[in-house]
């Protein structure tokens, strides 16, 4: 799968309304057959902050998030919101979902 952590920092007058002016943009993507999740916190430091951590299930679904309508039309609508831009870890893992943190099971 491919595995994606975003930081977005939102300008302050724009902070508290990130969720509702990034919603189509998420819906859409939680609606794309290769998304296995697309999940914002807000960072409890810094209320500009936005963490995005997603996934896709192989490279071809990466490139269709990419290549699509909804992306394209993210493009435009949300970097005015933005105070810098987005920093990203893109990386490959060898498996299909979240694996159990071991050291911290619940007994």
């Amino acid at each position: 799968m491919i595995f994606i952590t975003a930081k977005f920092r939102i300008k302050p007058e724009y902070a508290d309304q990130w969720p509702e002016i990034s919603r189509e943009f998420t819906e859409a993507t939680r609606g794309e057959v290769g998304c296995l999740w697309f999940d914002w916190s807000r960072s409890l430091d810094d209320p500009t902050e936005y963490v995005l951590v997603e996934a896709f299930k192989d490279d071809d679904a990466g490139a269709a998030h990419v290549q699509s309508a909804h992306f394209k039309a993210a493009q435009e609508k949300l970097p005015p919101h933005l105070a810098e831009t987005p920093r990203i870890v893109n990386f490959s893992v060898p498996q299909e979902g979240w694996s159990e943190l071991g050291e911290m099971a619940v007994r």
